[in-house]
């Protein structure tokens, strides 16, 4: 009798922890954006006991619904349907990052090929985003790149694209070293790379990455840094972004074959990056915004509505 009070209660209190983290996070995220969303992703991606509550639980799966797409490959061709049938184009993102087993990595990265030829096989206009600790960058350099290959060369057969995202500072280096042996060294000009604009370095990783002519996805950065690495206020990262936009919008960058994703929900930045285009001349179609799915919709199809292109970040 005790053992399954006990037991009760433990489900009673998983069920509410549960509703109050994702609750909170929901606040989180419309108040302060993505770094909130990613954290409760990641939190329902590793956690299964979580995700069997919210399996059990209608309302919850309303809830996660809004944010992901599904637990599996027929759910996120459904939901990359439905989003292309509105003019919207998918990025693809299988969750999971800060791997240290060798056969989870692989795992993932079998599972990203699995995606890939999923996207080719539906014919939906979709590709897919990677992080690097997912693919074994905590274990080995050389694992997480073996298995990027993989990944790329498999897009690359299927005529598609794969964007390597951008994590915690402390990886930048690694991720963009990583990113140009592909690219270079293997010949896959078929990769592109993400930055962050609340770190100080990324004006000198932007104008490197525009002498390359690189695919580049700019935002604002979802992961806590200290004030010495970090623009602590925020002010100061979207002054930074709107500066990081006008460079990959340059004449020059242009030139070079630099395609910008802007990835953002703040309308300011939105309008600051129409601004830069007008007083450049620059067509609607040769840069696209970027958004998570589930988050400000109403903003997406006005974006769209206007002749905008707009790509949508599906987990």
């Amino acid at each position: 009798m005790t053992s399954d009070i006990n037991t009760e209660r433990k489900s009673i209190a998983l069920v509410v922890g549960t509703i109050f983290i994702v609750g909170l996070a929901i606040f989180f995220v419309f108040r302060y954006g993505e770094r909130w969303l990613r954290n409760l992703l990641i939190y329902l991606s590793q956690s299964s006991q979580a995700r069997s509550v919210i399996s059990g639980m209608p309302y919850m799966q309303g809830v996660a619904r809004r944010f992901v797409a599904g637990e599996t490959m027929d759910e996120a061709m459904a939901a990359t349907r439905a989003l292309n049938s509105n003019g919207m184009f998918v990025t693809l993102d299988y969750l999971g990052e800060r791997v240290t087993d060798k056969k989870l990595a692989l795992s993932s990265c079998r599972e990203i090929v699995n995606l890939i030829d999923r996207i080719e096989a539906a014919g939906v206009e979709a590709n897919v985003s990677v992080k690097l600790s997912q693919l074994g960058l905590g274990i080995h350099r050389d694992i997480a790149l073996e298995n990027l290959l993989q990944i790329v060369s498999r897009a690359k057969d299927n005529n598609n694209r794969i964007r390597i995202d951008m994590e915690e500072s402390k990886l930048v280096d690694t991720t963009l070293d990583i990113y140009r042996t592909v690219r270079d060294e293997y010949g896959y000009n078929n990769v592109g790379v993400v930055i962050q604009s609340y770190l100080y370095r990324s004006e000198k990783d932007v104008a490197k990455l525009i002498e390359e002519g690189a695919w580049v996805r700019l935002c604002k950065g979802a992961y806590a840094e200290p004030p010495e690495i970090a623009y602590p206020i925020k002010k100061d990262t979207d002054a930074n972004f709107v500066k990081l936009t006008q460079m990959l919008l340059s004449e020059t960058a242009r030139k070079n074959g630099v395609y910008l994703g802007v990835a953002t929900h703040d309308e300011a930045m939105i309008t600051a990056t129409q601004e830069i285009a007008r007083r450049e001349q620059i067509d609607s179609q040769d840069y696209e915004f970027q958004m998570l799915y589930g988050i400000r919709s109403e903003l997406q199809e006005s974006l769209i509505s206007q002749g905008y292109q707009l790509r949508v970040y599906v987990p």
